[in-house]
């Protein structure tokens, strides 16, 4: 399907159509703020449930699903398959990873929010548990798409002595302030939100931490970014395929501004 036309969450017709980066369906007339991007793999042991949470409804446009054969494939199909604002819903973190890519392509300096309990900063060499899902936010430093000085590592709780090492090294920010500090400079950003950032008991993930964000305190720092720059897109990851994800959810999406 080309990314200018998606399925509509409303009336299940491929009639809505890209303007810009809103979506209109030309059968019932609804407008959308941005196109949903389903990628329901996850890259590792026992993610099944990560990758069923994929099909989650959320009421947005359906531009594309992805599930390609590697992380590699995915990250190039999702990258070509990115409307001009995507909201994409894995599968695990590695969801982001062509997306982030496509939009830093795009030229305008892209700065990255990451909302996580863990750093998802390991590399096969230093990872314990070799799955490729605790590697996303080092593959997209690595690739050099976003500059480690305009990425905010948010929720982080749960992390390696390799991944602390990394952080104390790289540039990367934490802290109070850190999506105001890794915005400066800024023009637009993506925000990836791992389910498990959050306190178990408000949002439903695949691997919940303990002391997680509140859904307010989430919310208030996504209405922070938004004030600095241009959501140029977001997405979720690492969730169970709960009905009651749904409500959480879409109040983000509004934080967002989506």
């Amino acid at each position: 399907m080309s990314r200018l036309r998606a399925r509509c969450p409303d009336c299940g017709t491929h009639t809505a159509v890209a303007l810009g980066p809103d979506y209109q369906c030309h059968a019932c007339g609804r407008e959308f703020a941005a196109g949903l991007v389903r990628v329901p793999r996850a890259w590792g042991r026992g993610g099944e449930a990560m990758a069923e949470a994929a099909g989650l409804p959320l009421p947005y446009p359906e531009a594309a699903v992805v599930a390609e054969r590697s992380v590699g494939e995915q990250s190039l199909a999702v990258a070509l398959a990115l409307p001009e604002r995507p909201l994409v819903l894995g599968g695990c973190c590695c969801a982001h990873i062509g997306a982030v890519e496509a939009l830093a392509a795009r030229g305008a300096t892209l700065g990255l929010i990451w909302l996580d309990a863990h750093g998802d900063l390991n590399t096969p060499e230093t990872s314990p548990s070799g799955n490729p899902w605790g590697m996303p936010l080092r593959i997209v430093l690595d690739s050099a798409a976003v500059a480690p000085d305009n990425v905010a590592l948010i929720g982080a709780r749960s992390l390696d002595p390799a991944e602390r090492e990394f952080i104390a090294g790289c540039g990367l920010h934490t802290g109070e302030d850190a999506p105001e500090r890794a915005l400066a400079g800024c023009t637009v950003a993506y925000v990836a939100i791992d389910g498990d950032a959050l306190d178990a008991r408000e949002l439903v993930s695949f691997m919940p931490e303990p002391g997680g964000l509140s859904l307010a305190q989430v919310e208030e720092l996504l209405r922070r970014v938004r004030a600095r720059v241009d959501v140029a897109g977001a997405g979720f990851s690492g969730l169970r395929a709960d009905p009651a994800n749904r409500a959480p959810l879409e109040r983000l999406c509004t934080a967002l501004g989506l």
